[in-house]
């Protein structure tokens, strides 16, 4: 504290020349002077503490936070000056390992650390040279090899730690990371773009998982391409500037519909439901498999015709659903470029505005984006584990219930169906959802204990009784359905990040359908008509979920038993166990 007090010449002594050489004589040394002329000298506070031994005066001096965006390298110019990420496009930093974005920069290694083995046999090697035999050794002609024995194999890129993670354990590193993020602004980076009036071409990718049409498609994105289409064709019409985008979309994951699947009828559905989610200008429709390979050649030749030399092409779509590994891809089909996108099957893989160079061809640049955080996908509510059970990774296969009125119909723990009226005697209820999710079967009027007994337990997710309450309230949407054959399903109706149910009769119905607020519930035509040949009979389906939830049940049911025949008492007082099943 006495320091403070001392003049600049009494601390002269103490500090470098350099320091005072910027400074004058109103030059405060305090780093907290409010001073503004110290302050247009020195606009770093710890400026002067840079130059010297000296400590600001602070027993806890915590980091300076560092500022976060999610723009990527979308800007050439300032790109250049930044360190982005290749594989998720973050800003990276070496100095804060909590901060987003730290990575490790690897250490140079001896070219020859790794030196290939002659692994001839002895008898094809070549006679020993009359020099060497004389004692005369003669030096390499090419002292200074080349440190990469192959020219053609491409060097991995430098990523951040969360890449890393995710492409060699599967999961985010740190957790907790994630949000310090800044909030994707799509309006303002990507938006403003597309409405503009000048300026390159541009060409819009929607993709969209085929597993979850309706809970993927991004509606608000399609709506204002579609009004920014009508505008700026009017503009062009009548001799004005206007940057008329031209909108593809990419259907994905076609592979995890039962190839039974009819793709002119497919092809005739989606344009349907893009219709009515917005999207009623689409140039061309895909429908591609990137574990297939399937129809992505002529998704990049469209793609390279409708960009020219100069467009710019932006792939949209809501999160996990495949855009990275479709640009790579893409990259691997337009010109053998590999491109060095993340890849996971976890949501928000991508951070910030992703530029790939040379895959297109002339100037044209291809984008990737962060995906769209849709609040009405229930797999935005879901923890990592949960969202590996509603992960869609095979093809999809139907369980189907044929029940009466006043029964009901489990999709885990995060949706329900009731039959509430018919009129006929029979429905035909299919469920197309990911295989590790169980089901489950039985009367209405049990179906609320449901909730207290089994959710999280035979029914997951949710995984454990505390995130049932995390998930927010429980609540019910009615539909009336008709249909007009038992044979196929007529009608859906879809749960958004999930699933859905598939309705199949020869008359009418009124469904209950249960979820947690704010998740959307979907009534469209039916994308698969078909069904199971083999129904499913009432109770629980057969899984490991169930089976270790019955296992847990059984071994506190014989823990009481135990207790009952040591303690008489304990008999009198003794409940029946809570996770005992009941088919209803």
């Amino acid at each position: 504290m006495i320091v403070r007090k001392f003049s600049a010449s009494k601390l002269k002594h103490l500090l470098p020349l350099s320091v005072f050489k910027h400074s004058s004589t109103n030059l405060s040394l305090s780093p907290f002077s409010s001073n503004p002329i110290s302050k247009t000298l020195n606009p770093n506070p710890h400026f002067l503490f840079s130059h010297s031994k000296l400590r600001p005066f602070s027993s806890s001096q915590s980091k300076p936070s560092l500022a976060f965006t999610r723009d990527g390298n979308f800007d050439e110019t300032l790109s250049q000056s930044l360190f982005i990420c290749p594989g998720c496009g973050v800003q990276m930093q070496d100095s804060d390992p909590v901060q987003p974005g730290y990575f490790i920069k690897p250490s140079q290694k001896d070219p020859n650390y790794r030196s290939r083995i002659d692994r001839r046999p002895v008898a094809e090697e070549p006679e020993i040279s009359d020099s060497l035999k004389k004692g005369l050794l003669v030096e390499d002609e090419n002292p200074n090899p080349n440190p990469n024995p192959n020219p053609n194999l491409v060097e991995k890129p430098v990523v951040c730690a969360r890449c890393h993670s995710l492409r060699h354990y599967g999961k985010v590193k740190d957790p907790t990371v994630e949000n310090l993020l800044p909030e994707f602004d799509f309006d303002h980076t990507v938006g403003r773009r597309l409405v503009s009036t000048s300026g390159t071409r541009s060409v819009v990718l929607m993709v969209v998982d085929a597993s979850d049409f309706d809970g993927s498609f991004p509606k608000r994105v399609a709506k204002m391409v579609s009004a920014t289409i009508d505008e700026n064709y009017t503009a062009w019409k009548i001799g004005k500037s206007g940057n008329v985008p031209r909108v593809v979309l990419v259907v994905t994951k076609i592979d995890l519909l039962p190839s039974s699947l009819s793709p002119t009828r497919f092809e005739h559905w989606v344009r349907q439901r893009a219709r009515e989610g917005g999207a009623n200008k689409l140039t061309s429709v895909h429908l591609v498999s990137s574990v297939r390979d399937w129809g992505l050649k002529n998704l990049v030749d469209d793609i390279v015709q409708l960009a020219g030399r100069r467009g710019n092409v932006w792939a949209i779509g809501a999160q996990n659903a495949g855009k990275s590994t479709l640009i790579n891809l893409i990259g691997k089909h337009a010109g053998g470029k590999l491109t060095h996108l993340t890849e996971a099957p976890v949501p928000g893989t991508t951070l910030g505005i992703v530029r790939v160079e040379g895959v297109l061809t002339g100037a044209a640049k291809l984008f990737d984006t962060p995906g769209l955080l849709n609040p009405h996908q229930i797999t935005t509510r879901l923890a990592g584990e949960e969202q590996k059970l509603v992960h869609v990774s095979k093809e999809l296969k139907p369980r189907t219930y044929r029940i009466k009125a006043g029964h009901s119909v489990h999709i885990a723990g995060l949706a329900r169906l009731d039959v509430e009226e018919l009129s006929v005697d029979t429905v035909y209820i299919t469920v197309w959802a990911s295989p590790y999710l169980p089901l489950h079967m039985g009367k209405t009027e049990n179906a609320c204990t449901m909730v207290e007994d089994h959710f999280g337990r035979q029914l997951q997710p949710p995984i454990g009784e505390r995130r049932v309450k995390e998930l927010g309230k429980w609540e019910r949407k009615e539909f009336r359905v008709s249909g007009t054959s038992w044979d196929s399903s007529s009608v859906d109706v879809a749960v958004a990040g999930l699933g859905w149910f598939a309705v199949g009769l020869k008359g009418e119905a009124v469904l209950g359908v249960w979820t947690y607020d704010g998740v959307d519930l979907i009534l469209r035509n039916s994308l698969l008509p078909h069904r199971s040949q083999n129904f499913e009979v009432a109770g629980f389906t057969v899984s490991k979920i169930v089976s270790k939830a019955d296992q847990a049940s059984n071994k506190s049911g014989q823990s009481q038993k135990r207790r009952k025949s040591s303690d008489p008492k304990a008999a009198a007082h003794s409940l029946p166990s809570p996770l005992t099943a009941n088919a209803g």
